[in-house]
């Protein structure tokens, strides 16, 4: 009776379940690492230093693609480059202007190792969400913050799968006319053919 109890829904015992024909364990497949090569400036590259060997302009460097919830939808294929192109900027907008458009303190003054007004760069960043904002309605703008600025993966969102998915479409559609407001992209997708 106890050998009844060990035995799982295939009739195989459960020592018998992870091993081979040949009485070894399996190896589970390894999962994809989360690292990539890309190529990248050198931070290093000055234009006195043009053309020696220990100085390239472009240099290899690893990536994580879990970095940010939209790293991870590029690296799957989910979006095209214009649409993380489109997302990247609203991210930098988005840390420009401190985080929201109502962060802005005026009386604050920052410095930044003298690279321009940073109070003027705020306020450019903050008119550009302003457009985004327009653009894409209240509702969109509040996924873009979530997945482009936060960095929140489309499950922390929501956990019902019907609404990631509409979700997703609409991320998707709200890049591509982000995109095209900021001209990255050239020709917009057709809908619906």
């Amino acid at each position: 009776m106890s050998r009844a109890r060990e035995k799982g829904k295939s009739g195989m015992s459960k020592s018998a379940m992870g091993k081979s024909a040949t009485g070894r364990a399996k190896k589970q497949p390894k999962p994809p690492s989360p690292l990539v090569t890309v190529e990248v400036e050198n931070p290093d590259w000055r234009p006195a230093r043009d053309g020696e060997k220990a100085f390239p302009r472009i240099i290899s460097a690893q990536k994580n693609t879990r970095e940010s919830a939209v790293e991870t939808l590029f690296a799957r294929g989910f979006l095209a480059r214009s649409q993380k192109q489109a997302a990247d900027r609203f991210r930098a907008c988005w840390e420009k202007a401190g985080g929201t458009v109502r962060s802005l303190d005026h009386a604050l003054d920052r410095v930044d190792g003298g690279r321009g007004d940073p109070l003027a760069a705020r306020i450019v960043a903050a008119h550009e969400l302003d457009r985004c904002r327009q653009l894409v309605g209240h509702r969109g703008y509040q996924v873009l913050q979530l997945v482009c600025a936060e960095g929140r993966a489309l499950a922390e969102i929501t956990p019902h799968k019907r609404e990631r998915l509409t979700m997703a479409d609409n991320l998707r559609a709200d890049l591509d006319d982000l995109a095209a407001m900021w001209g990255i992209q050239t020709a917009r997708r057709r809908v619906g053919g």
